[in-house]
């Protein structure tokens, strides 16, 4: 990078940047608004090719900080942990909590960022932790994610109307929770273990009958060890795992449906229709019959 390029940084900024920070008066009716209070933004930006970015604050943020990084690099350090944010990755900094950041000299990065707080930004935060402590999270490029990102920055630019606020605060709880709730969005690109397998197998074959033995095959598992791995993560066993499964789309089936309890049954490989039964009352709590006739007795909401 050419000295005049590093003086037009220095003076400047980043070429091509966005960044937004709420004015006082504007954070404090966002802070009183019950539609946006439980999670608002207070600052917001966009540095791409961020050459010699760097920030410490030695007393913390009162906000917490998102880092979503989509080229380049940089270090971050939290306390007396550090960390490197590569493309593709992202990192939230806890509030209150003394941390660095510098982006690379060598390989700058690009990073869309985000200061957030309110009454649900704790808990939104404790859903990125791993064993209880701030990580990196890799994550895959999504456009729609920068397209949300950009919508919310184009109201930041024009307006701080009270709806447009509300919206805009939306946008950002979208941006957020995309990143941190990366792999229940898309299970299948990175719940690659056996479990996850097993489990989007039985989504798929939901109409056909299979034992413990023909689940653990598929997965090229031992019965035993199949069974304990799938306990593990998922607090049940493989069987009455797959039997829910079958009864949350025999609901489907008999609230969207006309068709009889006898043809569903059948269509997800139960032969016996007293022990489909038995089991929809056991997970349900009632009966398919009576579920099936508490469905078609809601009025209709005009």
């Amino acid at each position: 990078m050419s000295t005049d390029q590093k003086m037009k940084r220095i003076k400047d900024g980043f070429a091509g940047q966005r960044m937004f920070v709420l004015p006082p008066h504007i954070r404090r009716a966002v802070m009183a608004n019950p539609i946006s209070r439980n999670f608002y933004i207070t600052a917001v930006g966009y540095y791409p090719k961020a050459w010699g970015h760097e920030r410490e604050r030695r007393y913390g943020s009162n906000d917490y900080i998102m880092i979503y990084c989509t080229d380049g690099g940089g270090e971050i350090t939290v306390n007396s942990a550090k960390v490197n944010l590569k493309s593709n990755s992202y990192f939230i900094i806890p509030a209150n909590t003394p941390h660095k950041y510098n982006s690379w000299v060598n390989e700058p990065w690009s990073i869309y960022w985000m200061h957030f707080n309110g009454e649900l930004a704790a808990e939104i935060y404790s859903r990125c932790l791993l064993a209880g402590e701030p990580a990196v999270h890799e994550v895959s490029y999504n456009g729609n994610r920068i397209q949300t990102f950009e919508e919310l920055c184009d109201i930041l630019a024009h307006s701080y109307n009270k709806r447009e606020m509300e919206i805009m605060n939306f946008d950002a709880l979208h941006f957020v929770t995309s990143l941190v709730y990366y792999r229940e969005i898309d299970p299948v690109a990175y719940n690659l273990d056996a479990i996850s397998s097993s489990i989007a197998f039985m989504k798929l074959n939901i109409n056909i009958k299979y034992g413990l033995s023909e689940l653990a095959k598929q997965q090229n598992i031992s019965v035993t060890h199949y069974s304990k791995m799938f306990r593990q993560k998922t607090g049940s066993s493989p069987v009455n795992y797959f039997n829910e499964l079958k009864v949350q789309r025999s609901c489907q089936e008999l609230y969207f449906t006309d068709k009889s309890i006898k043809t569903i049954c059948a269509e997800l490989g139960f032969e016996d229709q007293y022990y489909f039964s038995r089991l929809f009352s056991k997970v349900t709590g009632v009966s398919p019959s009576k579920y099936k006739q508490l469905q078609k007795c809601k009025p209709l909401v005009k």
